[in-house]
Parts: structure tokens; C-alpha cells; sequence
């Protein structure tokens, strides 16, 4: 298969999506990260244009690590994303190149807007990939991929509730790897704009309790409802997206590693 998950952000999708990542490329699937903008406001003393370098670096080595086929950045501003329609063109592009049977991306609300901006892009582009007319310099796709949402906690309007979840306590390390590539983010920006100091020492296990967050119950429900077992500590679950193509249960299981 062939799956791009498309965040805001060069970090997002390592966050919600880095250890079911690296299991479908580990299992020989195609697996391309895209971020919208190019993270260049995300730090309190690196000015913009180092910042943009910084990232895309640090995203590309995340990329190795997680051995997945590609990653890319596109030139929209961080803090700055609106949903126009060349930004929905820029998507409905990638969408096709890549080619996707799966698509992933941020739910159209939460706190920061380029992630609501950004899930309202790729949302409205899950029709709009087959539309010959449209971007047609660009091969339309014969398929609607299925479009999925990324996990997050926000309650309204609507509350995430998974239908599909996958344990990565086998691949955890590799996930904490993935995040330790975005050094300027998570020992540096984030720890800052929270109020406190990432140790100079044994940082990937401070990272590893600090982004070893509690299953949610709906998180875990799904996981019991797949595995059949309670003792799971790390997962990463998504949701359907009404506007892509559905899946059944069961087809959800066959295609998301275990």
C-alpha cells in the first residue's frame, strides 16, 4: 500500500502516527510524511529562515530513522496557514503523486490553527483527488483513497472515537527515535513554551515518559475489541474520515499492522 500522513507541522505526524509508520514500512509499504508549513515560527531564539533549514533536517533524519520512503515540506508559513484554494491544490497534488490508498491527517479542530487549517484541507480534498478537471496537470486517482484522522483529545464539537487502533510497545524505542530527530522541538521550543528544562542528560528516556502519554479509553477499548488484551501501554488509534472512502472493521484490521 501506499499511505501519506499529512500534517501541519515537520513533527506532527511522528507524533501521533510515528510507530504505526514505522511498522507499515517495516512490512514493505510506502509510507510518505508531508508537512504544510515549514515550522519556522516553532522555537524562541532561532530566527525564521534557520529555523526552516533546522527542521527540514531534522525531519529528514526522522524520515531514516522510521525507514519510511519519503518526507516533505512545503513552503507554507508556520503560524500562518489559511485554507485557500492553492494550499487545497497543493494537497490534492501530493494526494495524487503519492498515489494513496491511505490517507492521514489532523482532525478540522483543535488548538492551533494550522493544524484545524490543515485538517479542513485534506478533508476537503478527499473528493476532489478523483475530479479530473481539477488540478488536471496532475493524474487523477480511479480510487478514493481512505481518508483517516490522527488522535487527539478535544471534546467539541465532537470527541475522536476510534475505529482502529494499533499497539507499538514492540516499536515504542523507535517512535521515541523518530521524535529525538526533532532536537530543536522537543529539548528546546516545547519544554520552553510548557515552563521547564529538558535534561542535558539520559534525554531519550525523559522523552520517552514525557511523550508516553495514558491510553485513552476509547484508545484502549479499541485495542481490546483488536487484540483481545488489557496490558497494552503504547498505541497510536484513528478514525474515519465520513468523506473518503469507508472501510469495515475487518478491512481496517487487514490493512493496519498489528
Amino acid at each position: 500500500m501506499r499511505i501519506i500522513c499529512i500534517g501541519a507541522h515537520p513533527d506532527d505526524c511522528e507524533i501521533e502516527f510515528g510507530g504505526a509508520a514505522y511498522k507499515f514500512a517495516a512490512s514493505g509499504h510506502a509510507v510518505k510524511f508531508l508537512s504544510v508549513t515549514n515550522g519556522a515560527a516553532g522555537h524562541h531564539l532561532h530566527g525564521a529562515t534557520e529555523l526552516a533549514a533546522i527542521r527540514k533536517g531534522e525531519a529528514d533524519e526522522a524520515a531514516r530513522r522510521l525507514g519510511i520512503a519519503e518526507t516533505e515540506i512545503l513552503a507554507y508559513q508556520d503560524g500562518e496557514l489559511l485554507p485557500t484554494l492553492d494550499a487545497r491544490e497543493d494537497i490534492v497534488r501530493r494526494i495524487r503523486r503519492w498515489n494513496a490508498d491511505v490517507v492521514l491527517s489532523h482532525r478540522p479542530w483543535d488548538y492551533h490553527p494550522d493544524h484545524r487549517y490543515t485538517g479542513q484541507l485534506v478533508q476537503d480534498s478527499a473528493y476532489l483527488v478523483m475530479v479530473p478537471r481539477l488540478c488536471s496537470e496532475t493524474p487523477v486517482l480511479r480510487h478514493n483513497p481512505l481518508f483517516l484522522y490522527l488522535e487527539d483529545a478535544f471534546q467539541l464539537p465532537a470527541p475522536f472515537v476510534p475505529d482502529v487502533a494499533v499497539a507499538i510497545d514492540d516499536v515504542f524505542a523507535q517512535k521515541i527515535d523518530a521524535l529525538d530527530a526533532h532536537a530543536s522541538q522537543f529539548y528546546e521550543w516545547l519544554p520552553w513554551i510548557d515552563g521547564r528544562e529538558a535534561p542535558r542528560d539520559h534525554r531519550r528516556e525523559w522523552l520517552s515518559k514525557t511523550w508516553g502519554h495514558p491510553l485513552s479509553e476509547c484508545a484502549r477499548a479499541a485495542l481490546l475489541r483488536r487484540y483481545g488484551r488489557s496490558e497494552i501501554q503504547h498505541a497510536e488509534a484513528f478514525q474515519i474520515c465520513e468523506y473518503g472512502r469507508r472501510a469495515s472493521r475487518h478491512e481496517l484490521d487487514e490493512i493496519f499492522p498489528r
